[in-house]
């Protein structure tokens, strides 16, 4: 190659550099969301929100790939672990109404509850301090009936110890949150999916967010989940988890989930002290529901959402009036990257 050559090989380089850094936002977004595009691929919802209102919406994909439904706004994806976020939320509110408090016992809410629950309290439980077992590992492989969260509860009444002292250590626990949905279930004296209908969904006006239960309730403009792989998209909806409600059954879509993220600045549900004790992380930056740590210098409180054929995350920055949400409907890759990328872009302009 001469040395014209090389020059000219130089500027196209830096000219298509230069093109491509000046692309903007939401053309950078289109290109992050490639996988989830097409009519024949289950897609994806993202949503950014500055000050309250929407700053920037796209949706891709198909929501249901038998009927050829493409995702929307209104589209319902299960929000897997997001839903904590809404368990701790019913939690502090009875704490708040004085049926609860912050150092209750198990063995106070459920008196046949074994020897051992005497030394957990809600707090524990909230901030995943509680060892006890995961539900997941003492359910046999081949049980084919749907776990529930009363089944959670009644195996955790057939256990006699802890993973470890409660209050001592940190360990995700999907068994701690269907536990606190048969707390709001026993003290409320309502099914867990009415309590958040009343006292949450409806208050917000979140009018197609549902805990969803099989032959009670139905789920609108549903997502179904799908597993993505080398032979082909295969149909993921549900596993014997999936009907679990506390751990991550609810359903909601990006326009309810605004509605929601708005309230977080309100004492529309609970008091600002309350919701300050929400987001103060504990042990492994866990708070009631949600993981709170900083994102390149900016205070985040966050959660992922992981279940059969669904990928989720939220993440607010609340001393920026800013939120990054993106819902999937396949199994992998986790959308947690994506939503990174959308601060990058949108927050921070880098």
């Amino acid at each position: 190659m001469n040395k014209i050559s090389r020059q000219i090989s130089i500027f196209l380089i830096i000219f298509l550099f230069i093109i491509a850094c000046s692309k903007t936002a939401e053309e950078k977004t289109d290109e992050l969301f490639k996988p989830y595009s097409g009519s024949n691929i289950p897609g994806a919802a993202a949503l950014i929100i500055k000050d309250g209102k929407p700053l920037f919406a796209k949706t891709f994909g198909q929501a249901d790939l038998e009927h050829k439904i493409p995702v929307t706004a209104q589209t319902n994806f299960r929000l897997a672990s997001v839903t904590k976020q809404f368990t701790a939320m019913c939690i502090l509110q009875l704490i708040e109404r004085g049926k609860l408090n912050f150092d209750t016992r198990l063995t106070e809410i459920f008196p046949n509850f074994p020897a051992y629950g005497k030394n957990i309290s809600i707090q524990n439980i909230l901030q995943h301090t509680s060892g006890l077992p995961a539900y997941e590992d003492i359910i046999p492989d081949t049980v084919k009936i749907q776990v529930l969260d009363k089944d959670v509860l009644e195996l955790m009444k057939r256990q006699d110890s802890t993973y470890f002292e409660p209050g001592t250590a940190y360990r995700y626990s999907n068994t701690g949150y269907a536990v606190l949905a048969m707390i709001v279930e026993t003290i409320s004296k309502q099914t867990f999916a009415a309590y958040l209908k009343e006292h949450i969904f409806q208050p917000l006006q979140m009018e197609n967010t549902v805990a969803y239960e099989k032959g009670t309730s139905t789920v609108a403009n549903r997502a179904l989940g799908y597993a993505v792989t080398d032979s082909g998209v295969f149909n993921s909806d549900q596993s014997a988890y999936s009907a679990v409600l506390g751990d991550g059954g609810i359903y909601s879509n990006l326009n309810d989930l605004l509605k929601w993220d708005r309230a977080l600045y309100t004492n529309k549900l609970v008091s600002a002290e309350m919701l300050k004790k929400a987001f103060t992380p504990f042990k492994e930056n866990y708070g009631f529901g949600w993981r709170i740590d900083t994102y390149k210098g900016h205070k985040r409180v966050h959660h992922t959402g992981s279940t059969s054929g669904f990928r989720n995350v939220i993440q607010r920055f609340p001393e920026d009036h800013f939120t990054v949400i993106v819902l999937s409907n396949r199994n992998a890759p986790g959308v947690r990257p994506l939503a990174e990328k959308l601060v990058d872009w949108f927050l921070l302009q880098k």
